[in-house]
């Protein structure tokens, strides 16, 4: 965690990267730039599928709000007649073969990530190849497939890619790993169907996302209430996500004093990593609480978030897919 608070300080800050990541972040960048130019020759194959494909991801390390906005657009679908499913490696799970999601799946098997997105009802196949667990989706009667975290992943061919950006953050240094935060050069953002721009002030081209909230539920007895009834108490907060600081922020901004726990992405929660000697109430995102639900005290609380999006979002999103789908039924 120093390490990476140091990184993050250069690539966010005002200080300078270390000198030692500059060799690989342009071996990195080399890579990045074969790696393409293989796929785009055709040496590389990407695996195209008879439904649309949309992928969405971000350039930068760290949380960017992908998750909150997979579950918006897939419901969203739902409602107007489609029946989307979700494709995710599945990142801090130990899950290899492709796995359809069924009743109360298990985070350290298959991710943190995918049991959220799965508990709102989504269909969710987790897998480390790609292809083979969008196969699955298509077995299930899926009409559009969503890949989570996909932007830099070209083995499963896309259709649209969708780019979420941190609005405070935005690229930092915007130089490549490590001696930046990005995973692909800036270039690559014009090639990109829709850019959101979760929090901060969205830039031309780019649709606004705003993460609300407001009510908290308890991770023992489901009982829920109202954020501002912690408004002027202290709690323990944690967040075990790409970008912890966000949620502290959040809830510091409900005039809510925060005692920070910021762990690593994806981290594994055990009772002890909670066990803070008090009985301040704990305050976690969604994500975590997946993880914590075995062990979970009535004085735990998960945070709930909802990604709202203008419409005209919606309409440019179901109007490429509809372009996709006259595509396929062309070629037929």
């Amino acid at each position: 965690m120093a390490l990476i608070d140091t990184l993050e300080s250069a690539w966010y800050g005002d200080g300078r990267a270390p000198w030692w990541t500059i060799p690989p972040s342009i071996f990195y960048g080399a890579v990045i730039r074969l790696r393409r130019a293989l796929y785009r020759a055709g040496v590389l194959r990407s695996i195209v599928l008879p439904i649309p494909v949309i992928v969405i991801g971000n350039l930068s390390v760290g949380g960017t709000g992908k998750t909150p906005l997979t579950i918006a657009v897939v419901e969203e679908l739902r409602k107007r007649g489609f029946r989307p499913g979700v494709v995710s490696r599945g990142y801090g799970g130990t899950q290899r073969e492709p796995l359809l999601l069924r009743d109360a799946p298990d985070p350290a098997k298959v991710g943190d990530e995918p049991c959220l997105i799965h508990a709102s009802g989504a269909t969710v196949v987790v897998g480390r190849d790609r292809p083979a667990a969008a196969q699955l989706l298509l077995d299930a009667g899926c009409d559009v497939l969503f890949a989570d975290d996909g932007l830099q992943h070209y083995r499963l061919a896309r259709d649209v890619e969708i780019c979420v950006i941190d609005g405070v953050r935005r690229f930092g240094s915007q130089q490549l790993l490590p001696a930046g935060p990005l995973r692909e050069p800036m270039s690559r953002l014009q090639h990109v169907d829709l850019r959101v721009c979760n929090g901060g002030s969205a830039a031309d081209g780019e649709y606004a996302m705003r993460l609300e909230g407001g009510q908290v539920v308890s991770l023992a007895g489901n009982r829920d209430q109202s954020l501002q009834a912690f408004a002027g108490q202290r709690v323990h907060a944690v967040a075990a996500i790409g970008n912890p600081q966000r949620f502290f922020d959040s809830l510091r901004s409900a005039g809510i004093a925060v005692i920070e726990h910021a762990f690593a992405d994806h981290h594994r929660f055990v009772p002890a990593d909670l066990d803070f000697a008090d009985d301040l109430p704990v305050l976690m995102t969604d994500k975590d609480a997946v993880k914590c639900l075995a062990f979970a005290l009535p004085h735990w609380w998960r945070v709930p978030v909802r990604a709202d999006l203008p419409d005209t979002f919606y309409a440019a999103l179901v109007e490429r897919i509809g372009r996709v789908q006259a595509a396929r039924r062309s070629l037929s």
